[in-house]
């Protein structure tokens, strides 16, 4: 798991695409029309963006990135583990938007998307598995990071972050610590094995579950 590449599952998804219609992928590249391969393209960008801010995270920081979650092809795009504890980051690629948030909306370009909701289910599911898998109980915050021409943040949503992409380092370091450095490498110990994320009938992980 720790060798996963950010973006790799999406990235994989654009090629897939790409390969199967070379044609209709070119000519929407050409004409700049919204097609699934673009999405899953400009997707993975963000993911790889992101990844590299949290490369400069320093000693006593640990990030996995391209978490697969489940029997299908849903994955988490990081999940970061350190002092101030575990996070599950959403990233949300909309480099040529308008986004505006509140504590319950958030929008993009005037409308409105399901992110907080998506983010609010994949950190519990999160900390649902890493619970079972550690045998303690591993609280997990959800971060949307953004990218986006224009972000306007009127108010934090109680439950979820909003960080822009560029502060997510700065961001993650300023929070309280609440992990001891031992309980961050018990926490990524279990969190970098496939089976925690997807534990097979009749593991200890799924009797938990």
């Amino acid at each position: 798991m720790a060798a996963n590449r950010p973006g790799q599952s999406v990235r994989k998804l654009a090629l897939e695409h790409r390969q199967a219609a070379p044609v209709k992928t070119f000519i929407a590249r050409v004409l700049q029309v919204h097609s699934n391969e673009r999405a899953w393209r400009v997707g993975a960008e963000g993911e790889e963006e992101v990844a590299r801010r949290l490369g400069r995270l320093r000693e006593g920081w640990r990030v996995l990135h391209s978490v697969p979650v489940g029997e299908k092809d849903s994955d988490i795009d990081h999940v970061v583990i350190g002092p101030p504890g575990v996070f599950t980051l959403n990233t949300k690629n909309h480099i040529r938007s308008n986004i505006w948030v509140t504590d319950t909306v958030f929008m993009v370009n005037g409308r409105k998307q399901q992110y907080f909701r998506n983010s609010r289910y994949e950190a519990k599911r999160a900390s649902g598995l890493l619970s079972a898998a550690c045998g303690f109980e591993v609280t997990v915050e959800p971060i949307v990071v953004v990218m986006a021409a224009r972000l306007t943040v009127k108010s934090q949503p109680t439950d979820v972050h909003v960080v822009a992409r560029k502060r997510i380092p700065k961001w993650l370091t300023e929070q309280r610590p609440m992990l001891t450095p031992e309980r961050v490498e018990q926490i990524y110990a279990q969190a970098r094995r496939e089976l925690t994320w997807r534990p097979t009938p009749g593991s200890k992980v799924a009797s938990v579950l």
